[in-house]
């Protein structure tokens, strides 16, 4: 059995609940602080204090202990990935790649329709982004420019870099991104 990593268990299913830290620090009585300290492994949680954060996330306190390294916990079949949604998404779909939070990386594919983009506006997040431009063309628009990249670019984008991206092809556009720490 591997390191279990407790806390990006909980940040994980912190986020997949929609809950900020101190929304959670709220409905656990755990200061905000404490709780951020545990999902960056700066500090180790009692079993009480796991056991009441697993009943804020209304998770089985088991959850925290599975075996990341179990084979059916590292693999995403290509029919049972992930959608995410955004609020302003128009029809495309981000798919996890990744098996979960667990990790300190994660994979996304984005689809786009042709002239569909990503948002209205430029948007960042913490989490330096690198992408593999799978197939078409796409526009990517950065805080100080924009880029039209190929089949076979890549790209990275520096953590909290405002961005969006736009299919600029008449087909749809895969691109395929790493993000460090996960943030979807």
């Amino acid at each position: 059995m591997g390191k279990i990593d407790i806390g990006s268990k909980i940040l994980y299913y912190r986020r997949q609940k929609g809950f900020t830290i101190k929304e959670l620090a709220k409905k656990t009585k755990l200061t905000s602080s404490m709780l951020s300290q545990i999902e960056r492994g700066n500090a180790n949680p009692s079993i009480n204090s796991l056991r009441v954060i697993a009943g804020a996330l209304d998770i089985p306190l088991v959850n925290f202990f599975e075996d990341e390294d179990n084979f059916e916990n590292l693999v995403v079949r290509g029919g049972q990935r992930k959608k995410l949604m955004m609020p302003s998404s128009e029809g495309f779909v981000y798919e996890s790649l990744s098996p979960n939070m667990g990790g300190k990386i994660q994979l996304v594919l984005l689809k786009l329709n042709p002239g569909e983009e990503t948002a209205d506006n430029l948007m960042s997040h913490d989490g330096e982004e690198a992408a593999l431009i799978l197939n078409g063309k796409i526009k990517i628009y950065l805080e100080d420019g924009a880029f039209e990249l190929n089949a076979g670019d890549s790209i990275r984008i520096p953590p909290g870099k405002p961005h969006k991206w736009e299919n600029i092809d008449n087909e749809p556009v895969s691109v395929v991104f790493a993000i460090s720490p996960p943030s979807f």
